[in-house]
């Protein structure tokens, strides 16, 4: 059954096309991503389909019935004083209101004599059968289910939503979501925020949603797991593959070589072409007056080579030159760690650890949010910070750090991108804005203040500073947030073909498995090292289970 349906969508904002004839079909079941670089216009079709956005032309059908819930990158707007137990409550908000009605009719029977009271039994019963009927019995297991999933303790659920963080919100707002179990389900960038364990328990439970998902991502990790069809956005229009991120990477690959492949082969034939008509006219002209079967011949060719329906050139990713280059390298030891231990106020984060990172090692550090990731990476970098240190922290001799933090703020942040650029750049204005445009930059663009930059644009220019620099320790606290995918994929090589050492913080997953050679987590107040990626460490870990499990066992 279709639940959703787009046909032949145009959208445009003033004279800029964003959708042209692009087409969606979402059945009941389907798990779609629906992928695109930034600006591609991912979220243009939500606020369509939502109704927040009108189309310039073109039909939008949602099958009768059917209820859709949607997750906005923005959280929304609550009533200061709502607390967070009742926002999460309002995914249910038709089985409170017949909550409600129970207990008027409870106090109704408390207080009617014997006419009425066959009257009142008769209405609850009827509000108590379809209460049941839509498992309202289950509300509390169901609510405590998806609080735990999320990770909302108890303390949490009595705060005021507007006492929350931006990202503390956005997970509130996604449970309530979940809780309501609509019949679609609209995700736009549901993973930002969430740490891996919440990540895997959205996964599990996506994978089992009954109803329809449409997601926009750039977590290829948590795509390949919940989705089971893709739809990149080309030019405008949908490319639809059948299968998860990974099928359409190999896909995309194997339909672009087929169409670049046709593309020259019309190229060569219209060339030819062309070139037996010039032929065919100069024959003409040298047979004068009997070249007419010649020039009646080019024409023919000519009516051919016109009725030709042209193939547009497939359209290549634009590069960023992300070539990190070193000047000297370090000693053998990058970073030590000996016997330290990190508190902020009474909370321990540390205690007593050690760590040893080599030249050329390719580390991720991960963790739960406030674990102690980035206050670690601050202590390294010696910037300011809350926490109370005991032990030691050694960088290596000529170790030289790059440093791109979570959050980006530049110096000025009145300073156009040009005036950013020169102060790290040694060259010319014309190579500088040569530079530039590579870090897609263009033209009067690099006029504009960093301040008004988006996400993914203050990455690209932070980027440009780090490689000037020539760092041979590159210190990355989760570079994949604000960018694209393919921003990811340009950065994830330049990454490997680093020859540096490389301590990074992500929850990205594909990230990792695609740079990381050895995997750190901060569990238990310590650090413990697993050499491989992401997977690789989930393997492993997977093994001591059983062995810790006996250890209790034993001591039982």
């Amino acid at each position: 059954m279709i639940e959703l349906n787009l046909n032949k969508i145009e959208k445009n904002f003033g004279q800029k096309k964003v959708l042209t004839d692009f087409n969606l079909e979402l059945k009941t079941g389907e798990r779609v991503a629906l992928i695109g670089p930034n600006g591609s216009g991912k979220t243009t079709i939500f606020n369509l389909i939502i109704g927040h956005d009108a189309p310039t032309s073109g039909q939008i059908s949602i099958r009768k019935g059917a209820t859709i819930g949607y997750l906005s990158q923005m959280p929304p707007n609550y009533n200061s004083n709502e607390i967070v137990r009742d926002i999460i409550m309002q995914g249910k908000k038709e089985l409170l209101d017949i909550k409600k009605q129970l207990k008027k009719l409870e106090k109704r029977l408390a207080n009617s004599n014997e006419k009425q009271i066959e009257q009142v039994l008769k209405s609850y019963g009827k509000l108590q059968e379809d209460f049941e009927n839509k498992k309202g019995y289950q509300l509390e297991a169901d609510f405590s289910k998806v609080c735990a999933g999320f990770k909302i303790s108890k303390e949490m659920l009595d705060k005021p939503f507007s006492s929350l963080s931006g990202g503390e919100k956005t997970i509130v707002s996604f449970a309530q979501l979940i809780l309501s179990e609509p019949s679609i389900l609209l995700l736009d960038e549901p993973t930002n925020h969430l740490d891996i364990s919440t990540l895997e328990w959205l996964e599990a439970y996506l994978a089992n949603y009954r109803g329809s998902i449409l997601i926009s991502s750039h977590d290829r990790y948590f795509l390949d797991k919940v989705t089971n069809k893709t739809i990149l956005i080309n030019r405008g229009e949908a490319e639809t593959f059948c299968g998860n991120y990974s099928y359409y990477l190999k896909e995309n690959e194997h339909r672009t070589l087929i169409e670049f492949e046709n593309y020259k082969d019309q190229q060569k034939r219209i060339e030819a072409m062309k070139a037996s008509i010039k032929k065919l006219q100069e024959f003409g002209r040298l047979a004068a007056p009997l070249g007419g079967p010649f020039f009646k011949r080019a024409a023919s060719i000519q009516k051919r080579l016109d009725r030709i329906e042209l193939l547009e050139k497939p359209e290549e990713k634009k590069d960023l030159p992300l070539d990190f280059q070193i000047m000297n390298r370090s000693g053998k030891d990058t970073l030590v760690l000996k016997n330290l231990s990190v508190s902020i106020g009474n909370k321990v984060l540390l205690n007593k650890t050690n760590l040893h990172i080599l030249y050329g090692d390719k580390v991720c550090l991960m963790g739960k949010n406030g674990s102690g990731k980035t206050t670690l990476m601050k202590l390294i970098l010696e910037l300011p910070n809350p926490a109370t240190v005991e032990g030691e922290i050694k960088l290596g001799s000529n170790v030289q750090v790059g440093y791109l933090p979570q959050e980006i703020h530049f110096e000025n942040e009145e300073a156009t991108i040009l005036e950013v650029a020169r102060q790290v750049y040694t060259g010319t204005e014309t190579r500088l804005r040569a530079s530039l445009a590579k870090f897609l930059f263009y033209a009067d663009q690099v006029f504009k203040k960093v301040k008004t930059l988006s996400g993914g644009e203050k990455v690209r220019l932070k980027l440009f500073e780090l490689i000037q620099k020539n760092a041979n320790f590159l210190i990355l606290d989760e570079p994949t947030n604000h960018i694209d995918i393919d921003t990811k994929e340009m950065l994830e090589e330049a990454l490997k073909e680093y020859n540096g050492t490389l301590l990074f913080i992500s929850h990205d997953r594909y990230f990792i498995n695609k740079v990381a050679q050895r995997t750190l987590e901060i569990e238990e107040k310590s650090i413990h090292s697993y050499l491989g990626n992401y997977d690789d460490m989930k393997k492993q870990k997977a093994k001591r289970l059983p062995t810790r499990e006996s250890k209790k066992a034993s001591q039982r």
